[in-house]
């Protein structure tokens, strides 16, 4: 977790060090949830490019460990709501892993319509409770083959919860407000690239000269340090 006023305080101060303007509570908040957002997905390309190194490697391990630290907070197991044969995903989730029997651990097999068509017409092959099997039939539903009696479990990543800077204004002037604030779900390692990717941000959509590039400068120089 990275403390959301930790990072506004840090991003108001450099902004004021490059002589580049305030920048709102309401542009932080906007602009916190897509750093947050792109960090996130790095994760994944980060992981993906990983796995196509050398596994028999202690860097390439450690690399491994870490992006694997980073994403536990946002591993989930949970029933799946099910109506006859259709599954409703989680709102909040942001990739599929795995769904099973609860009762017996049974994997339900993800297949593509097409690979349905041939194992329905195969009395072997057919999808049972002893081999189920399920379609993605939608962005928020799957459909289960054959309609499941017994409870359905799924894995799942979810998304990082929306990050809020609150406040009250006293005398014309934002505070900050613990109790109406949400944290950053960003592992702590992220913060400081989490700063000057917003101020990067902030460079680009709201205006504010030369401090896009200088963001940018700095991300670049930590990327370089970290490859040392």
């Amino acid at each position: 977790m990275i403390l959301v006023d930790t990072v506004y305080q840090r991003v108001l101060a450099l902004a004021n060090k490059e002589q580049r303007g305030y920048i709102t509570p309401q542009e932080f908040n906007l602009l916190a949830n897509q750093a947050q957002m792109e960090i996130f997905e790095q994760y994944f390309y980060d992981q993906k490019s990983e796995d196509q190194n050398l596994k028999n490697s202690t860097e390439f391990s450690n690399v491994d460990e870490m992006l694997d630290e980073k994403l536990s907070i946002f591993k989930n197991t949970q029933a799946l709501t099910v109506t006859g044969s259709t599954g409703t995903l989680p709102s909040n989730m942001y990739r599929l892993g795995s769904l099973f029997y609860a009762s017996s651990l049974i994997e339900v097999e993800q297949v593509t319509e097409e690979e349905l068509m041939y194992l329905q017409q195969s009395p072997l092959a057919k999808p049972s409770t002893y081999c189920p099997a399920f379609v993605r039939s939608g962005g928020s539903t799957v459909t289960l083959y054959p309609s499941p009696t017994t409870a359905i479990n799924l894995n799942y990543i979810r998304t990082p919860a929306k990050v809020v800077w609150g406040y009250a204004v006293i005398n014309d002037k934002a505070l900050y407000n613990n109790g109406s604030s949400t944290n950053f779900e960003l592992h702590g390692g992220d913060e400081t690239e989490l700063v000057y990717k917003i101020l990067s941000l902030a460079g680009i959509t709201i205006a504010k000269p030369g401090l896009g590039t200088y963001a940018e400068q700095q991300i670049t120089a930590q990327k370089t340090q970290e490859k040392q």
